[in-house]
C-alpha cells in the first residue's frame, strides 16, 4: 500500500500533440499502464513515397509487461491506423465500441493479424484494467461509436475527451452525455485532457443535421448525376445523402474502396439505413435517366487513387461532365488543399457544377469550438488541464482559454510528443521525456526510410540523377572503353549531345590517367575525382547540380 501512496501518475503523449494525427496517450502508474489510442498521420508533401507516419512506440515496447490494454475512443484512422504496427510489437487486449472494434477488425485482417483480443464496450460500460477503471462516454463526433473515456486512477480522475462536439440534434439522436460528465465534475477531475482541433473557432459547432438543408436544396434543382464525396467514415453524412436521395426517388451508388468497405460494415452493423431497391451497382446506373442518379464517392481530400479524382480526369467507368452536380462535403485536411483545389478545377473544367465548402454550408465540423470547450471546463473543473489533439497554435489557444476560464496557469500544461507529466498528491510537473517522434511507413518498411533518404528523394524530384558508368580492365585496372552516361530528370539527352560528350571527354581524361588496382581505395578514389569534376562541369554550364552517381564497372578482357 505504501508504495501506491507513494507512486506517481504518468500521462505521456506519444502522437498528437503540435500536430494533426497519429494520436496516441499513455497513462502510466505504478507498474500498470494503458494506452489511449494508437492512430496515424498522412504524409506531409516533401515526404516523396511515405505511405504514413507512425508514432516511435520505443517507450511502449520497453514498458510492455505493465500494458494492460489499448483504449479506443473512435474509429478514424488517426486514432486506430497505427494498431496493426502496435500488435507486431506488443500484445495487448483492445477496447472499443462496437463500430469502432469492427473498422479495426477490418484493418487488422488487411495486415494478416487475426488473433487480437477485441473487446466490444457501449457508453455507460466500465472495465478495470489493473489500478486503473476506464467508463466509456458517449459524445458526438463525424464517426459514429464515438466516446470520452473517464479514467479512475489512486490519485483521481483523469477525463480524456477524444475528438468530441456538443451536438443537441444528432442524426442518430444519441446527443452527448452532458449528465456523466457533470457527475464526474461534481466529484472531482484530477486532470481533463481535451480536444484542440476547433480552439481557434468561436461559438459553436453546428449539428450534423444543419448540412442535410443544404442536401435537400441542391437536389431539389439538381437536373442531372449528383455526385457526392465525403469521409467514407462519416456514416452519419452518408445516411443524410442517402436519405435525401431517396426522397427524391434517386438510386444510390457507393464508389471507393473505402466507401463501399465502410458501407458495407455500417449496414451489417445497424449504423446506416439502406431503403430496400435502393442502392445499384456501377453497370446499372446506364438503365436509369441522370436525373434518378446520386453517386457517393471519396475523393473529398483530392486523393490522386480516389474515385472522384478519376472521376474528374475520366480515369473511372462513371466520368463527370456536363450537367453534373458534384458536392464535396468535406472540409479541406491542412496540407491538401492544393490538391482538393486542383480536383475542384479539373470538375470545372469538365462542364460539372460544384458545390464546397466555400460556397454552401455542406460539410460541418466534428470538434467542438470554444463555447462547447467553455461548457465542459464548467462541467467538469479540473485540478489539471492539458490541451491535447492540434497544432501548437491551437494547443496554447486552448491553454489560454482555460486561464480564462479560471484554471491556475500553474496547471495548465502545454505539452508536447515525448514529455512526461508527473502528478502526485501534493503536485504536478513536466519531468524529462521518453523517446518519441515519427517512425515513417514505405511499403512494408517501417522506420528505415530516414531524413537522409527524404533528402536524396526530394533532390532526385528536383534536380534529376546523372549517372557516369566507367569500364574498368579487371585485370590491369586500366580504362577498358568509353564512358557511358545516363540521365534522368536533369536534361534530354538528344537534345544535349554537345555537353554529354564534354562530360565523357573530362571522365576518360580522369580516368585514363590512372591505374585502378583491385581495392576500395583506388575505386573510392577516381569515384571521388570524377564525381567532383562531373559537378563542376555541370553547374559551370547549366547552373544546375543533378544527384552524381560514378559507377565503376570491371570487365574481363
Amino acid at each position: 500500500m505504501a508504495a501506491k501512496q507513494t507512486a506517481k501518475l504518468k500521462i505521456i503523449p506519444l502522437g498528437g500533440l503540435g500536430e494533426i494525427g497519429k494520436n496516441m496517450t499513455v497513462l502510466e502508474y505504478g507498474n500498470d499502464m494503458i494506452v489511449i489510442d494508437c492512430g496515424l498521420a498522412f504524409p506531409d508533401e516533401d515526404m516523396l513515397g511515405v505511405d504514413m507516419v507512425i508514432p516511435d512506440m520505443t517507450y511502449i515496447e520497453a514498458n510492455r509487461d505493465k500494458l494492460r490494454a489499448f483504449i479506443i475512443t473512435h474509429g478514424h484512422e488517426d486514432h486506430i491506423g497505427s494498431l496493426p504496427f502496435a500488435l507486431q510489437r506488443v500484445s495487448a487486449p483492445i477496447y472499443g465500441t462496437r463500430f469502432t472494434l469492427a473498422l479495426i477488425e477490418h484493418k487488422l485482417e488487411e495486415y494478416g493479424i487475426i488473433n487480437a483480443e477485441l473487446n466490444c464496450m457501449a457508453s455507460g460500460d466500465s472495465v478495470q484494467l489493473g489500478c486503473f477503471g476506464v467508463e466509456f462516454i458517449k459524445v458526438n463526433h463525424s464517426i459514429a461509436g464515438a466516446v470520452a473515456l473517464a479514467v479512475t486512477t489512486p490519485l483521481g480522475v483523469v477525463i480524456h475527451t477524444g475528438d468530441f462536439k456538443v451536438d443537441y440534434t444528432p442524426v442518430n439522436d444519441e446527443p452527448i452525455d452532458i449528465n456523466r460528465f457533470a457527475a464526474y465534475g461534481a466529484n472531482g477531475v484530477l486532470a481533463l485532457l481535451m480536444d484542440s482541433t476547433n480552439a481557434e473557432a468561436e461559438g459553436s459547432t453546428p449539428s450534423e443535421k444543419e448540412i442535410g438543408k443544404t442536401f435537400e436544396k441542391v437536389f431539389s434543382e439538381a437536373q442531372g448525376r449528383i455526385i457526392v464525396a465525403s469521409f467514407a467514415s462519416n456514416v452519419y453524412r452518408i445516411q443524410q445523402v442517402v436519405d435525401t436521395a431517396v426522397r427524391h426517388n434517386r438510386v444510390v451508388c457507393f464508389q471507393g474502396r473505402s466507401m463501399v468497405n465502410i458501407v458495407g460494415i455500417a449496414s451489417e452493423l445497424g449504423y446506416l439505413n439502406l431503403p430496400e431497391n435502393c442502392v445499384v451497382e456501377l453497370e446499372q446506373l446506364r438503365s436509369y435517366e441522370n436525373s434518378k442518379v446520386c453517386v457517393l464517392t471519396t475523393g473529398s481530400q483530392g486523393e490522386s487513387m480516389s474515385g472522384l479524382f478519376r472521376m474528374a480526369n475520366a480515369n473511372h467507368r462513371l466520368s463527370v461532365g456536363k450537367g453534373d452536380t458534384v458536392i464535396i462535403s468535406a472540409s479541406a485536411i491542412p496540407g491538401n488543399e492544393r490538391s482538393v483545389g486542383r480536383v475542384i478545377n479539373r470538375l470545372f473544367q469538365r462542364g460539372a457544377n460544384v458545390i464546397y465548402d466555400r460556397l454552401a454550408d455542406v460539410h460541418v465540423s466534428g470538434h467542438a469550438r470554444r463555447q462547447e470547450l467553455r461548457m465542459m471546463f464548467n462541467l467538469l473543473k479540473p485540478k489539471y488541464f492539458i490541451p491535447v489533439h492540434g497544432e501548437t497554435r491551437h494547443l496554447y489557444r486552448h491553454a489560454g482559454l482555460a486561464g480564462q476560464m479560471g484554471i491556475d496557469e500553474g496547471r495548465i500544461f502545454v505539452m508536447y510528443n515525448g514529455n512526461v507529466l508527473e502528478i502526485s498528491q501534493k503536485e504536478a510537473k513536466i519531468s524529462g521525456g521518453v523517446s518519441s517522434g515519427s517512425l515513417l511507413v514505405d511499403g512494408l518498411g517501417v522506420g528505415d526510410v530516414g531524413a537522409s533518404v527524404l533528402r536524396e528523394r526530394r533532390l532526385l524530384s528536383q534536380a534529376g540523377i546523372f549517372s557516369v558508368m566507367i569500364p574498368l580492365n579487371s585485370t590491369t585496372g586500366e580504362l577498358a572503353g568509353t564512358p557511358e552516361i545516363v540521365t534522368k530528370g536533369f536534361i534530354y539527352l538528344n537534345d544535349s549531345q554537345e555537353l554529354i560528350d564534354e562530360v565523357r571527354s573530362q571522365v576518360y581524361a580522369i580516368a585514363s590517367e590512372r591505374v585502378v588496382k583491385p581495392n576500395k581505395e583506388d575505386r573510392q578514389e577516381l569515384i571521388a575525382a570524377v564525381k567532383s569534376s562531373v559537378k563542376q562541369l555541370l553547374m559551370e554550364r547549366t547552373r544546375r547540380t543533378p544527384i552524381i552517381i560514378p559507377v565503376v564497372l570491371e570487365i574481363d578482357i
